[in-house]
């Protein structure tokens, strides 16, 4: 019994390590970020590709803010959707 207590906490443990690690996004934030730098010099029609990074940008903070287990993160992720939703809003005039 005592045993299995402690395979169960082991495996709690784990599973909220995996839940509030956000490395994994971070990657993921930093190239869209690249992505959106890239674009942005490319000129020419981008709009519909800017929006489309942008939506992947708010997809990782969402996820980020899901997993924060800090008020700081969890705040960060919300200005960065707050951010994100003006940028979209400027890129619809964009061709």
């Amino acid at each position: 019994m005592y045993v299995r207590s402690i395979r169960k906490l082991y495996n709690e443990i784990v599973f909220f390590a995996d839940r509030s690690d956000i490395n994994e996004e971070l990657v993921r934030l930093k190239s869209h970020m690249k992505q959106l730098a890239d674009t942005l010099s490319e000129g020419g029609v981008i709009g519909r590709k800017l929006d489309f990074i942008l939506q992947e940008i708010n997809r990782e903070s969402n996820t980020i803010g899901s997993k924060s287990s800090t008020i700081k993160i969890t705040q960060s992720s919300v200005e960065i959707k707050n951010h994100i939703e003006k940028m979209r809003e400027q890129v619809q005039n964009i061709e």
